[in-house]
This record gives structure tokens, sequence and C-alpha cells, in this order.
């Protein structure tokens, strides 16, 4: 898992090098699709459950599950790339928030909350630690700086499929099961939104956006629960 994981978090980065105003949704997919393949890897999205790109790529008021196309990005934008690797039939999966070029301030700092809504899940995370404490730090961070927080949408585990129990939700109870063990992987992603926290799915079938048309972030890695902690296992080498 951590080849998958590594080959997820140096596709991120050559993607992001490439963000920037006029490049194509469908433009930074092919990349994502280029690079995985030149490492000998699968992109994890491509096909699951019919979904038709290598990449999600969501923007400004889209929080997932975006699919590339032909809209190319504009200055002042939010963008979500998340993507998927599998190697060696273990799977490692990321998303990212970028600006492309100027945003409000408002919005960058809604960007990094994102970012810090995971640490914040992260530093109660050990072997023994019930997951419903993880999901109420994500929560609590976020309430307390004034975001919304999806529901409808979840982390997951991962580690030979994409999506494996348990579910990681983004809000919880301190003290509810189950009590994480050693050696679990799971896929921690906290999704934020400038508004409320209701997303609805556009007629594609895939994009899910915001309900009130707010902007939203979405921060993701794979880790590695251990006995003093945890190991974020996308990471570039």
């Amino acid at each position: 898992m951590r080849v998958a994981g590594r080959v997820a978090a140096e596709t991120m980065e050559h993607l992001l090098a490439a963000v920037r105003p006029g490049i194509t949704t469908a433009e930074l997919d092919a990349r994502a699709d280029e690079y995985i393949g030149a490492a000998g890897g699968r992109a994890a999205f491509k096909g699951y459950r019919g979904y038709p790109a290598s990449t999600c790529i969501s923007i400004n008021e889209e929080l997932i599950h975006g699919i590339p196309g032909p809209r190319a990005l504009r200055g002042g934008d939010i963008v979500s790339v998340d993507l998927g690797v599998i190697m060696d039939g273990f799977y490692g999966d990321l998303s990212r928030t970028v600006t492309v070029g100027a945003v409000p301030e408002d919005i960058r700092r809604m960007v990094d909350a994102a970012r810090a809504a995971f640490t914040a899940g992260c530093a109660v995370l050990k072997a023994g630690v019930c997951l419903g404490d993880v999901s109420h730090a994500i929560e609590q961070y976020c309430r307390s700086a004034g975001y919304g927080v999806v529901r409808d949408y979840v982390g997951h585990g991962i580690g030979r499929a994409l999506h494996e129990p348990p579910q990681v939700p983004n809000v919880g109870r301190p003290g509810t099961k189950p009590v994480l063990p050693a050696g679990v992987t799971l896929a921690i992603e906290p999704m934020i939104t400038l508004g409320g926290d209701a997303v609805r799915v556009l007629d594609d079938q895939w994009t899910v956006v915001t309900a009130d048309g707010q902007p939203c972030a979405h921060y993701e890695n794979t880790v590695l629960v251990t006995e003093a902690g945890y190991e974020i296992l996308t990471v570039a080498s």
C-alpha cells in the first residue's frame, strides 16, 4: 500500500503542477492516466461502478465526483482533484483542493481549513481509539471555524479494494465504535463548505454540488493506524 500511496501522491503532484488558467479538466485527466500507467499502475477510478475517467475534478461549488471534460480552468476557480491508484492489487487514494490564481481570502481560508480538519482528525488517531472520536474531532474543528460539514459522503476503509469497511464520517460522537486496531488503513477525507451541509447530485448522476451553491473543499489521504498514532501512506518520495 505504501507503493500505491506513493504513486498516487506523485501523480497528484504532477497534476497540481499543471493547474493553470486555460487547461481543461480532460487534459489533467489524461496526464494522470499517462503518469499512472508509466509507473506500472492502474487508475482506480476508471470504470469503477461505471465511472468514465481516471480522476474526479470538481470546480467551485462542485464537491466531489466531477467528470473531466472540455471545461477550462479560470483564474479565481478552486479545483478539487481526487484520484486513486492500484499497484500490485493494493489501493491508494487522495484528494486536494487548490486555487487557480487569486481568490477571496475567505475561500483561501476554507481551502486551508479542509487540510486542517484532516490534521485534527488524525491528531486523535491511534490503535484503540473509537472511530467516533476521529469523526468528532473533524466535526468539532470545522464547526468551531464556521464551516459546513458534509454528512452525506464519508471516508472509508481501503486496502485490496477502493472502498472497504468501516465508513469514516466527518461528523460523530466520541466513543462511537468501532474501535480501530493497529494495521487498519483508512481514507480520511473532510469535505467542508462555506455554507450549509446539504448537497445534491447533478443530472450526470456523478457530480455532487453544494445545495446552496456555495464553494467547498475536499482534502484526503490514505493513512495507516499504528500503535502510537498513524502514518500517511499517500506521500511522494
